[in-house]
């Protein structure tokens, strides 16, 4: 018959096992706990995943509409350009197709040679002074009328702005002191002589070479 044990080791023992299954309680809640954590932190990281993606993609549009901007003020400041103004008449002028005339008949001729005449009669001869020196049978020599239509939308392009600056400036200078009586000169020498002037009087503002 085995010797019964010591009361006092029989406590130990009992109180041994109990703590046991304390700690067991406590590494399972533990666990458990640490599980728990573990879900939320990747929940938190998808969370945080889909602000970023979000983030970028408000980046993106903000990119997107910083473009569109860009793009609206400069569409903006051209259609500020071309919308006519409190007279009716366009801020900027914008030149038209060259003539050819080497080819033009008939009414076609009839109206690009109206425009410049036009031009002659209310800005280059009123307007220039000795300068405006031209025959009075320019419509009959293509060198004039090649002449006079770049000499008149260059003029247009200088003069018919709302606004000037610099180069504008510089842009007059030479048309007046350079291209102008170059041009001027050309005319004059190729109406000058021909059989289209001899014998008429030159008219008011012309000069026919001798």
């Amino acid at each position: 018959m085995p010797a019964p044990e010591p009361e006092g080791l029989a406590h130990v023992l009992v109180e041994l096992s109990r703590q046991t299954e304390r700690l067991a309680a406590l590494d399972t809640r533990e666990a458990e706990h640490f599980q728990a954590i573990a879900a939320q932190l990747q929940e938190l990281g998808t969370a945080l995943t889909a602000v970023e993606g979000t983030l970028n993609e408000r980046q993106s549009a903000l990119e997107v509409l910083d473009g569109l901007s860009g793009r609206l003020n400069l569409l903006s400041a051209k259609l500020d350009e071309v919308v006519p103004d409190e007279d009716g008449d366009p801020k900027i002028y914008r030149p038209g197709p060259a003539p050819r005339w080497w080819k033009l008949t008939g009414p076609e001729r009839d109206q690009a040679i109206t425009r410049l005449r036009g031009w002659i009669e209310q800005i280059y001869r009123p307007q220039y002074g000795h300068l405006a020196t031209l025959g009075a049978c320019w419509e009959q020599h293509p060198l004039c009328l090649f002449t006079l239509d770049w000499l008149m939308e260059l003029w247009s392009v200088l003069y018919l702005q709302r606004r000037r600056g610099a180069r504008d400036l510089a842009g007059q200078a030479e048309f007046q002191t350079r291209l102008l009586p170059a041009a001027s000169e050309q005319m004059a020498v190729e109406t000058a002589r021909c059989e289209h002037v001899h014998g008429a009087p030159a008219r008011k503002g012309q000069r026919v070479a001798s």
